[in-house]
């Protein structure tokens, strides 16, 4: 189905104009732009192997939702879009078109969520190399953040990951996420290197039978808690020199971003972060595609 006129015709695009006229009684000026928006939503649908408007999913929705942002529309233009859509449905809902509604969940581009700063990898190596060796607990600190960025471990999984809960031989660790679910990440050579010298050089001479079982401890040799990991990278981003906002959430968003940027594909990441929905994932690749943009305008001759 390349003619146009077909692709209008199977997504009763004549038929809702006429109801945005006759029943609506919208303006010709909001009739042109829904009808711009759901031709622009049929060809998309047409080009993806959609050919009828029952079959298209929310997740497709979403997909085309983030490929106007990918074009670069303004986010009033992908709200008035949203409105095409739902309108639409809500229309194919009263002819008995479709049964069910996937436009429900579409977030608008003010709810979209927006990532805190992303650190560079070379700012990474400057945070975990503005630990001293001198500094009395240099050992856990830097296998700390070490293991925080490297696992894209979220806070509250860095300071109750337990010592049972490291294979490093193996290369992985066990984290328990949201809700207790359990997920194997892996970790690389230098997350392993650190964790293993904290584990033989400090943490025996911290623990006093209070650690029950903890890796990360504090000099008192009870768990570290979660303002103490705070306090900890909070010192070193100062040492550092790094002038952005860097809270202990934006090494996990680093790390899904580094993965995504190195060709690591969107499941993957998912799976490493522990996200139930793939959804909450995809934010991620709108960091992506600004750093391909971003590398385009830098090195192409005509970016």
């Amino acid at each position: 189905m390349t003619d146009p006129r077909d692709t209008a015709r199977a997504f009763l695009l004549e038929r809702f104009a006429e109801f945005l006229t006759l029943e609506q009684g919208s303006s010709a000026r909001t009739d042109e732009s829904y009808g711009r928006d759901l031709r622009r939503l049929a060809e998309w649908a047409v080009a993806h192997g959609v050919l009828t408007p029952e079959t298209l999913t929310a997740a497709q929705l979403r997909e085309f939702v983030y490929t106007l942002k990918d074009l670069g529309l303004a986010p009033a233009s992908i709200r008035r879009s949203i409105s095409a859509v739902r309108t639409w449905y809500r229309f194919l809902m009263a002819e008995g078109v479709v049964s069910a509604d996937p436009s429900e969940r579409l977030e608008t581009p003010r709810k979209w969520r927006t990532l805190p700063e992303v650190l560079t990898a070379d700012e990474v190596a400057r945070l975990l190399g503005a630990i001293p060796l001198e500094e009395p607990l240099a050992f856990r600190d830097r296998a700390m953040l070490e293991l925080a960025y490297g696992a894209g471990l979220r806070v509250s999984e860095w300071i109750s990951l337990r010592v049972a809960d490291l294979m490093l031989e193996d290369g992985v660790v066990r984290v328990f996420g949201k809700g207790s679910k359990e997920r194997l990440v892996p970790v690389g050579a230098q997350a392993i290197g650190a964790v293993a010298l904290y584990l033989r050089e400090l943490r025996p001479r911290l623990e006093r039978g209070k650690g029950s079982g903890v890796l990360f401890l504090n000099a008192r040799g009870g768990p570290l808690s979660r303002m103490g990991a705070w306090k900890i990278l909070r010192k070193y981003v100062t040492r550092s020199g790094i002038a952005k906002t860097v809270t202990p959430h934006t090494l996990r968003h680093s790390f899904a971003t580094h993965l995504l940027e190195g060709g690591a594909d969107l499941r993957s990441v998912q799976e490493m972060l522990g996200h139930a929905d793939i959804s909450t994932t995809q934010v991620y690749t709108h960091v992506d595609r600004e750093f391909l943009r971003s590398v385009h305008r830098q090195f192409h001759p005509r970016g």
